[in-house]
């Protein structure tokens, strides 16, 4: 059995909540943009997080057509809905219910994200996970997981369901070297308290999208706020519990490359000439 509540001599306190800034991307899909580009150095490795949901097709349909990207990973996990992803490396693949996509632009790629729906709701997130300076212009990577592939566990009344790095012995369906990103998907009967424990050094946040959250010193969270974890010395790790009507929130943290950060729209680099490059490869029709 897997037990969900590990034993914290320090769990970290919440530093703040986030509401987020509600906004438009791609061809007009609406969103939330939890994690903004004033953020970035104090979630290091993490660059941006948006969260989109809606029944309206409207708000969604013309999705996200060709754009390039440059120096960074992007993951998108659906909650629910179809989107079609096809990229300038000869990429293609449906992300499904419970799915999760994730790509590494490397030193270029140019992709599109586009519903396989025309009605009904659709429901998800985009993190996107900076790249180490040595690891920028790498070959580009992507892989689709289906629902099926991602590893849970259920204990306690918690399930987690693990994308990226580890919890409670489990190992998630994607591992990073230098950022060491922990992506968790969980769910959260009435009541019920997870705990998990992180290195002090890692910059962590805990974004609820369904009921509530209770943290240590009564800090409460409640639905579509995200909780930025202090990084308190000789903390080890994160402890909540659900409110009375239950909690879905994802948790993400991952270990500081701090770099320097220069981003211009889908580029990000480390310096302000290599953005200018990026541009410039793009405009040539050589950045993929």
């Amino acid at each position: 059995m897997t037990a969900t509540n590990q034993t914290l001599r320090q769990p970290r306190a919440v530093e703040r909540l986030i509401a987020g800034q509600a906004t438009s991307d791609g061809a007009g899909v609406k969103l939330t943009r939890v994690l903004t580009q004033n953020l970035q150095r104090r979630l290091d490795p993490f660059l941006m997080l948006d969260a989109f949901g809606s029944d309206k097709a409207d708000d969604y349909i013309a999705g996200f057509p060709d754009h390039p990207h440059r120096g960074f990973e992007t993951i998108t996990y659906m909650l629910e809905g179809r989107m079609r992803h096809r990229d300038s490396a000869g990429n293609e693949g449906l992300l499904g219910n419970g799915g999760v996509q994730w790509m590494t632009a490397g030193r270029g790629v140019i992709h599109s994200e586009l519903p396989e729906q025309e009605e009904g709701r659709m429901e998800g997130f985009q993190l996107w996970l900076n790249l180490p300076s040595f690891d920028k212009m790498r070959a580009p990577w992507y892989r689709d997981i289906p629902s099926a592939q991602i590893p849970e566990f259920e204990q306690d009344g918690v399930k987690v369901r693990v994308i990226a790095g580890e919890s409670h012995g489990v190992a998630g369906a994607v591992q990073r070297d230098h950022t060491e990103p922990l992506y968790l998907d969980l769910h959260l009967a009435p009541g019920a308290r997870f705990s998990q424990a992180l290195p002090e050094i890692h910059n962590a946040f805990v974004y609820v999208y369904r009921g509530e959250l209770q943290f240590d010193a009564g800090v409460l969270v409640p639905q579509q706020r995200m909780a930025l974890m202090a990084n308190t010395p000789g903390s080890d790790g994160l402890s909540f519990i659900a409110g009375e009507s239950g909690a879905r929130a994802i948790l993400v943290a991952g270990r500081p490359l701090n770099e320097p950060i220069a981003q211009h729209g889908p580029f990000v680099m480390n310096t302000q000439a290599e953005l200018i490059q990026a541009v410039r490869d793009f405009q040539a029709g050589v950045l993929a």
